[in-house]
This record gives C-alpha cells, sequence and structure tokens, in this order.
C-alpha cells in the first residue's frame, strides 16, 4: 500500500504498538503461523502424524528462518494442553522431554525469544485467542500458514482467517495430516473455496515489514 493511505495505515499501526506496552513491537504486512508442531504428539495416530509431520518440521524451520530475515513476525498457535493452566514453555519442555515422539520436531522448532505464541482451545488459532488482536497491531493482512493438521486445525484457521479479509498462502510442502488424501482434500479446499494461494515453501516471497520499509527510506535522505 503507497501514499497517503499507506502512510496512515503505519502511523495506525504505530499508535496501537506503543499502545500495547511493547508486547506487539513489529510492524509488518505479512505473518508466518506455525500451527500444532511443538507437541508430544500423544493423541489417536499420533505416532503417524509425527512421521508425516517430521520432514513438514525441516523444511517450516527453513522458511521460518528466511521469514526472520525479512523481518516477518512468526507466531506459534498451539493447542492449550492441561487444566487451563498450561504455558507454551511448559509445552516445549514436555515436548522435548526423553521418550516424547515431538522431540525432533520440537528441537527443529525451538520458538526464540523474538517470536509470538498463541494458545487455543480449540481447532482454530483464531477461535477464543487473542490472535486476532495480536494481528491487528501488528498490521498484518497476509497469512502464511504452516502446521498440521491439513485438514483440521489448518484448516479451520485458515477458514476464520478468510472471514476476516485476510489474503492466504500456504505451502503445501509446510502442512501435514494423517494421509495423503486428507491433504488433498485439504488442499482442495484451500485453493478453490478460500482462494489461498498454493505455493512451495521455497518460492514463499515475503513482503518487507513496514518498520524495516520506513528504517530504509529513512537511511537514505
Amino acid at each position: 500500500m503507497t501514499g497517503k493511505h499507506g502512510a496512515h495505515n503505519r502511523a495506525m499501526a504505530s499508535t496501537k504498538n506503543s499502545s500495547l506496552h511493547g508486547s506487539a513491537p513489529d510492524t509488518a504486512r505479512d505473518a508466518l503461523l506455525i500451527l500444532d508442531m511443538i507437541s508430544e504428539f500423544e493423541f489417536e495416530d499420533g505416532a503417524r502424524m509425527r512421521k508425516r509431520a517430521l520432514p513438514v518440521a525441516n523444511r517450516i524451520a527453513r522458511l521460518r528462518d528466511r521469514a526472520t530475515a525479512a523481518h516477518v513476525p512468526v507466531i506459534y498457535v498451539n493447542d492449550n494442553y492441561g487444566r487451563w493452566r498450561s504455558d507454551f514453555k511448559s509445552q516445549f519442555a514436555a515436548s522435548v522431554r526423553d521418550g516424547s515422539r515431538g522431540a525432533a520436531i520440537a528441537h527443529l522448532l525451538r520458538p526464540r525469544a523474538i517470536d509470538y505464541f498463541v494458545l487455543k482451545p480449540k481447532h482454530s488459532g483464531f477461535y477464543a485467542t487473542p490472535l486476532a488482536t495480536l494481528l491487528e497491531y501488528l498490521g498484518v493482512r497476509r497469512l502464511i500458514l504452516t502446521g498440521i493438521s491439513s485438514h483440521q486445525c489448518v484448516l479451520f484457521t485458515a477458514n476464520d482467517a478468510y472471514v476476516r479479509d485476510f489474503t492466504l498462502v500456504v505451502p503445501p510442502d509446510c502442512i501435514a495430516a494423517e494421509n495423503s488424501t486428507m491433504e488433498k482434500l485439504a488442499n482442495q479446499y484451500f485453493r478453490s473455496v478460500l482462494g489461498a494461494k498454493l505455493t512451495q515453501s521455497t518460492r514463499v516471497r515475503f513482503s518487507p515489514a513496514f518498520a524495516s520499509a520506513m528504517s530504509e527510506k529513512r537511511g537514505r535522505r
């Protein structure tokens, strides 16, 4: 977005970020969501899901590093376990414990201090969570969705993003389901119903962060 409207939106985002007392310091058009990859995989068909998710985790890790290099925020969206007292650090610790099916995946995708996280009670990352508020304060308008499973949590999150007018990108090599049939069905839905762009992760191009673009502009003066 350019001109007066773009400047106005960036100014509004800056004001909103300030009002969150620094808890959402980034400003960007894009955000990368990583859904339910931090897990012990202790559920029905968890062993099969873990096997299909491991190669996906490698590709997500590379995409995450590229997003960070482009000043694009990374948001982990994960199921809320326990008696409504879980936190993301304890979930990560449980995922990497000895004997955990998800240890290798969690180590690959170890969250960093610069990353955001959201805990969800249901399939969608938007349902009863602060995700929409966070994205609003960041100024995000396009979501790159990754994680598991294609036809459940990724799909439900994509639906809720669609009705909120987000542009969607779904790299098919960065999502997985228990079997290829469910993956194909989900991909067809992403494309035909939600209008998502399905492109391999290596071909995803991130839009520059507003903050980074403004810094570069100041540097050229």
